[in-house]
């Protein structure tokens, strides 16, 4: 076993699947943590740091509605988020990061309220996260944390289920 970034590529080959991130609160660390690894680029096909909530609606296609009615720190952005790149760059899975990293609140959420969504083949979800310490330790946090969401919604994928025992 690598580290979690590896072992996320590593599953994503031997699936043929391709990834791709929407970021917002970690400005790009997720990309670059999965870049890391030598050879990503056979998985990994980019990313969009949408920080502006008119990035996430021009780019990744975040409707007006989710924005007025749930904000963009919200698991309905998140989804939209992974949703949206994952259709924008055509991968198999999307993984998306949005959250208040500090210095103060946003849309009346607490620092370290993250949203991680996460879209594939079968489905989305997302993932709400109260996180603590200063904005370097929220980001990174997340970033750990999107890489476990995504690995574990492509192991889900991976498994067949079980037949049904004989009697």
């Amino acid at each position: 076993m690598g580290s979690p970034a590896e072992d996320l590529l590593l599953e994503l080959q031997e699936q043929e699947a391709t990834a791709a991130t929407a970021e917002s609160l970690t400005g790009g660390k997720l990309a670059a943590r999965i870049t890391a690894v030598p050879g990503a680029s056979r998985s990994f096909a980019g990313g969009v740091v949408s920080y502006q909530t008119e990035i996430k609606q021009r780019v990744l296609k975040v409707s007006d509605e989710i924005v007025d009615e749930h904000g963009v720190v919200s698991a309905e952005c998140a989804l939209a988020m992974a949703e949206g790149v994952r259709r924008l760059l055509g991968t198999t899975y999307g993984v998306s990061t949005t959250g208040v990293a500090g210095p103060g609140p946003q849309e009346g959420k607490p620092v370290g309220t993250v949203f991680i969504g996460v879209a594939g083949p079968d489905g989305s979800e997302a993932h709400e996260l109260a996180l603590e310490g200063d904005r370097f330790m929220i980001q990174e946090s997340t970033v750990d944390r999107a890489v476990s969401a995504l690995r574990a919604m492509i192991g889900s994928a991976g498994r067949q289920p079980e037949e049904p025992a004989l009697r």
